[in-house]
């Protein structure tokens, strides 16, 4: 399947799904889930909570509130802050589900961060190739626009260059 790599802030994209880096309880903290926690408003947060905890791996669906978007996809890529780090099986299991769901959403546009990576104490390089080689290998049925969201120019840069060795073995 067909994806970009973009630089910039999950909160402030356009798509009719983002993917929040979420823990198993589903409580949104720091990092990805701060900043749409922020720009989605305190009923994101609550309503996050509400549909947890989940397994690792697994992904809970809410409303995406004041985001521009339709749904917000939490995908537990991590156990519960302090509780362990994320590996590359959760960070796998969580991508590809988080994809799924917004299939069955029936969703055009998806935007999917670096999960696992960060807080989470999973590399950023590794990390972004799990999910990057999901992505390349997700036949869709609606999901025809789907982003891969780096905050940083470094971190941009790194899922860049990842991105381009995904694509060229694919080809």
């Amino acid at each position: 399947m067909h994806f970009s790599v973009v630089r910039g802030d999950i909160a402030q994209q356009s798509a009719d799904a983002l993917v929040n880096a979420a823990g198993t309880s589903l409580r949104m903290g720091s990092g990805v889930a701060g900043a749409l926690r922020r720009g989605g408003g305190p009923a994101l947060n609550r309503a996050a909570i509400e549909q947890g905890p989940v397994d690792l791996g697994a992904v809970a669906v809410t409303d995406a509130f004041d985001l521009d978007a339709e749904y917000v996809i939490h995908a537990a890529a991590m156990p519960h802050y302090g509780d362990g780090k994320a590996t590359a099986e959760s960070i796998r299991d969580a991508a590809r589900n988080a994809l799924e769901r917004a299939d069955e959403l029936g969703c055009d546009s998806l935007v999917i961060p670096a999960l696992g990576c960060g807080v989470a104490g999973f590399d950023l390089e590794s990390g972004a190739r799990i999910i990057l080689e999901e992505i390349a290998a997700f036949d869709p049925d609606s999901l025809s626009d789907v982003r891969f969201i780096a905050y940083g120019d470094d971190d941009h840069g790194t899922a860049s260059r990842v991105a381009d060795g995904v694509r060229s073995q694919r080809s």
